[in-house]
């Protein structure tokens, strides 16, 4: 028998944000669409005809009887909550039993169900615009649940009139059916249009293959999946039992995909998109000085939180909520995607298969670098539990080939010094005294004031000369100091100034490297937050996997075919 659906106590239906939840098309078919995941759906079939106002949408999830088909139409009626209490401990998708009642105000509605494992037939009930059955008929399903709207925004004519042309209906119901499909990748989405194949999502172990589905550019390999526990902090509602939650994390790998725009950055909270600002702002800021410039991540972040760390309560649409703890989860998804950025074993097997056949270039031309940069050993590192790279050899005195278990590593040496200095920087950007001091000429008041903001210390030496007395500690040994200061005052940011002084100290190409040398700029590079990209963006790597060498050389042919027998 299933869960008895029944109307709510007054004092629920006054607690609630209440409004009305169909308000086009694609919230129509995101209600019935959430109401099939609640009910265990795994593959769920969608219909709809736009020129008729039409939408049909079937599920093989856990059915109704005719006892619940008689009670779902009516307003407030539910089986996902009771009492007041239960609206701080939501784990369904829906709960306040609008959806199925503003459907019967706004069209006519109809569904038939049948109660999975049960002997009981399958029935079918027509519904008035009271949500009031109106027809009921036995009739031939399989278990699970068909529910059909027709003439949808009937009742309120006018309301069709202020649509959206069809290609845009279309657009909002497709991204509707993506974020259901990121949210819950076990399920089957079957999309037609007026019975015609109009697109269809494969369920996947996690959203990372669903993804690509999505987004046809993006392959799998191009993403880095991970699944974080997280102890949560103590709070007078946390329960004994719910102290931990979960955090499932797809990102694009900033040296493999990104966008022009921000518009997938997405955070979704117990099966639902919803808009939380502070943590799409928080996933931007780390990958700052990871990507080229004026270009956005790929971001995915599902929270699975215990309901005490929600409110759900702030908009009809359940598209904003009010997340508790709110710098709790930036400071978590911030140390997360660091975590997800980083070299790993699991990296070896997503490499870029499709990039074997590219011929290497240059990543950058000579440019007028007038010092022998210098790798030097850092007590600071700790080279434990890094991957096994073991450096072999130099390509052009530019890429160092490296080994590992699972094929073989090119990395770019420049960039890849690049990205050491540069985090170093980060960490600490020291200004130090210089003696005697560098004297320049022919400085503008702008230039001026962003040494100054920089914190250099800038004294006037006389006629158009000014002494700058202190400088950022790697340049001090430079003997191009005076054209890396001219470049700092060019403008930009303390981060800018610590780009442009980590692409100028690092290791030039065409610089020829011992093994150690090598070696330790491989152990280096490896421990840096970000080794993928260089703070400009550049990818710093190119994987080359075994198993795709082996189809390259076909050394997995039939020794009596591979010779003509």
């Amino acid at each position: 028998m299933s869960i008895k659906i029944q109307p709510l106590p007054n004092e629920v239906v006054d607690l609630i944000a209440a409004g009305e939840v169909i308000d086009s098309v694609a919230a129509a078919i995101r209600e019935l669409a959430e109401n099939a995941i609640d009910a265990g759906a795994t593959r769920i079939t969608i219909t709809i005809n736009l020129e008729l106002w039409c939408i049909q949408i079937a599920d093989n999830g856990e059915g109704m009887d005719l006892d619940n088909l008689r009670e779902c139409a009516k307003p407030h009626c539910t089986s996902k909550i009771s009492s007041c209490e239960d609206l701080w401990q939501i784990t369904s998708l829906g709960f306040r039993g609008e959806a199925l009642h503003s459907l019967a105000q706004l069209s006519n509605l109809d569904i038939s169900s049948r109660v999975k494992e049960s002997d009981e037939p399958g029935w079918r009930v027509a519904y008035d615009r009271y949500g009031e059955p109106i027809e009921e008929e036995v009739t031939a399903i399989a278990p699970g649940t068909i529910v059909l709207v027709e003439d949808l925004f009937g009742s309120i004519p006018v309301r069709r009139k202020g649509f959206p042309s069809k290609n845009q209906q279309l657009k909002s119901i497709q991204e509707t059916i993506y974020q259901l499909a990121l949210c819950h990748p076990q399920i089957t989405w079957q999309m037609y249009q007026v019975e015609k194949p109009w697109f269809s999502l494969n369920p996947g172990a996690n959203a990372q293959e669903t993804l690509p589905q999505i987004l046809k550019q993006v392959q799998v390999s191009d993403l880095q999946a991970l699944t974080k526990t997280i102890d949560l902090p103590i709070t007078q509602e946390s329960q004994s039992d719910e102290i931990q939650a979960q955090l499932d994390l797809i990102l694009g790998l900033p040296d493999r995909c990104h966008r022009r725009r921000p518009d997938w950055i997405k955070v979704a909270v117990n099966g639902r998109f919803v808009r939380i600002r502070e943590l799409e702002q928080t996933m931007i800021g780390s990958f700052a000085r990871a990507l080229p410039r004026d270009r956005y991540p790929i971001i995915f972040s599902h929270f699975h939180l215990p309901p005490h760390q929600i409110d759900w309560n702030r908009h009809p649409a359940k598209t904003e909520i009010y997340l508790h703890e709110i710098n709790f989860w930036r400071e978590t998804v911030n140390q997360t995607i660091e975590q997800a950025l980083r070299l790993s074993p699991v990296d070896l097997e997503n490499t870029h298969n499709h990039r074997i056949s590219t011929l290497i270039k240059a990543a950058e031309p000579s440019g007028s670098y007038r010092l022998q940069r210098k790798i030097h050993k850092s007590p600071k590192h700790d080279f434990q539990n890094l991957i096994e790279l073991r450096a072999v050899a130099q390509v052009s005195n530019t890429y160092i080939v490296a080994e590992h278990p699972n094929g073989v590593w090119l990395i770019e040496q420049h960039i890849a010094h690049e990205r050491v200095l540069y985090e170093q920087l980060v960490e600490s950007w020291q200004l130090v005294p210089i003696e005697p001091p560098l004297v320049v000429t022919q400085l503008t008041a702008k230039q001026l004031t962003q040494l100054q903001r920089l914190g250099l210390e800038v004294e006037a030496f006389g006629d158009e000369m000014w002494a700058i007395r202190t400088i950022p500690e790697m340049l001090k040994k430079r003997d191009d100091l005076q054209a890396a200061i001219l470049e700092l005052s060019l403008g930009g940011d303390l981060q800018t100034a610590q780009v442009a002084t980590a692409c100028r100290s690092a290791i030039r190409n065409g610089t020829p490297l011992d093994v150690e040398a090598m070696q330790t700029l491989l152990n280096q590079w490896q421990q840096t937050r970000n080794p993928r990209t260089c703070p400009h963006g550049r990818p710093i790597y190119l994987p080359l996997e075994e198993s795709a060498l082996s189809r390259f050389f076909r050394r997995h042919w039939v020794i009596g075919k591979s010779h003509g027998i």
